[in-house]
């Protein structure tokens, strides 16, 4: 789970900078995804932790978006195991 959702951040790229530019935000999504089960909770920490990074504001609807398909792998992982 965790190669898939670093690499679905990382092309998200949300400010078109270089990918490995998002490199600690995407753990940072990481951890936070393993917390939240919540799609609004989530994109609100998404567009903080990316705000906090570079000072710059992304659309909630934009964070609350990729959150959905983060939760959908989150849980399809879940229930494999």
């Amino acid at each position: 789970m965790n190669r898939k959702v670093i690499h679905m951040v990382e092309q998200w790229n949300p400010l078109n900078l270089e990918r490995e530019s998002y490199k600690v935000e995407a753990e940072q999504v990481l951890t936070t995804l393993q917390q939240v089960d919540d799609p609004s909770d989530l994109g609100k920490s998404i567009q903080e932790i990316y705000q906090h990074s570079f000072q710059q504001w992304i659309p909630l609807e934009k964070c609350v978006e990729i959150s959905y398909k983060l939760l959908a792998i989150k849980f399809e992982m879940k229930s494999i195991l």
